[in-house]
């Protein structure tokens, strides 16, 4: 027996089943949700109670989190193909854990909720059908997968603002289509380092049905009109227009970074390690995006003290955890995940 199996013996199974989860959670990226609703809670009321905005905040993560376990669960047979390291199917997280952990975050985020605001309820059924819709059947469809999982952090701004008002304001109308552009961008970006296996499953993601060149210019325009809308709004809604512009400076020049990075690869494959790349600096970008328009409601100062620390919490996070879930390890560090494998993708 080896030094490493030796070691995977030794694992308490408990351990092993919390890191499994821990990893599910994508830590690096559930500060976001949180922030867009908080954005569009303040957008409907920047003088509401701490409670609200506290909800506002939790409600979106828990749905964030719930997401993932359901992504996770109906993606496992293709995460066996592509990426066979996940918890699912390196057999570290059962299935039927996987769909009730979704049940129990998406429960819990609605009875928050309906706490806040009971006319969230029609929102809370598209959204949990939008995230189930995506992972079942718009995913593997393309560019309408793309843009259904731009629209539930749309919902996400729309929600925050129903948790400090009755019903949205018009205001905030604007915003929710920012981030819907901008995550329909994100989410477009990601499908770059998953081509092979995306293909060898058939999914027909916009990349492998067209190609990398016809994505280039899809990311363009998905960041030039997200910039513009952007831009429109700091110009004509809140009280800080120089706040926005102060903390919007840095993230148009990470968009323009991941820009170049895409297109000087348009017409090849981008590898996949550079993908990845892309996408992170896209996961940090979209804070700094959130922080910007938290900025243009609050001031500067009270989105710096938010903004900062979730950037370097997310940065850190990312550079610890992320690669391993993405790329699946090869050598003897391998091992572990292959000696767990087993029949957890069939498990229900």
């Amino acid at each position: 027996m080896t030094e490493i199996q030796e070691r995977i013996v030794n694992v308490s199974p408990v351990r092993t089943r919390l890191i499994a989860h821990v990893q599910t959670w994508r830590p690096y990226t559930m500060f976001y949700p949180g922030m867009v609703g908080l954005v569009g809670g303040l957008l409907a009321d920047p003088t509401a109670a701490e409670w609200r905005l506290a909800i506002a905040w939790l409600a979106p993560s828990l749905g964030w989190i719930g997401s993932h376990y359901g992504g996770d669960y109906f993606d496992r047979r293709l995460d066996a193909i592509a990426k066979p390291q996940r918890p699912i199917p390196s057999g570290r997280l059962q299935a039927r854990h996987a769909l009730l952990s979704f049940v129990l975050c998406a429960g819990l985020g609605a009875m928050l909720a309906l706490l806040a605001n009971w006319r969230t309820a029609g929102l809370i059924v598209l959204a949990v059908g939008g995230s189930v819709g995506y992972s079942v059947v718009f995913k593997k469809r393309g560019l309408s997968g793309n843009l259904v999982r731009g629209l539930l952090t749309g919902f996400a701004v729309v929600f925050g603002a129903m948790t400090t008002a009755e019903l949205p304001p018009m205001s905030v109308l604007p915003v929710a289509a920012v981030f819907l552009l901008h995550d329909t961008m994100s989410n477009v970006v990601g499908t770059l380092r998953d081509i092979d296996g995306d293909r060898a499953a058939g999914y027909r993601t916009f990349p492998v049905r067209y190609s990398t060149t016809c994505t280039a210019v899809l990311i363009t325009l998905l960041a030039a009109a997200t910039t513009s809308i952007a831009v429109a709004t700091a110009f004509s809604a809140g009280p800080f227009t120089a706040s926005f512009f102060a903390v919007y400076a840095p993230a148009a020049a990470l968009v323009a970074t991941v820009l170049l990075m895409i297109v000087k690869d348009a017409g090849g494959r981008m590898p996949q390690e550079r993908a990845l790349r892309a996408h992170a600096l896209l996961v940090i970008e979209r804070i700094v995006l959130a922080g910007a328009f938290l900025a243009l409601v609050v001031g500067l100062v009270p989105a710096l003290i938010i903004t900062v620390p979730v950037v370097i919490a997310t940065g850190l996070l990312q550079a610890a955890m992320r690669r391993q879930h993405e790329i699946e390890r090869r050598g003897p560090e391998a091992a572990p995940a292959a000696a767990v494998r087993g029949n957890a993708v069939d498990d229900w």
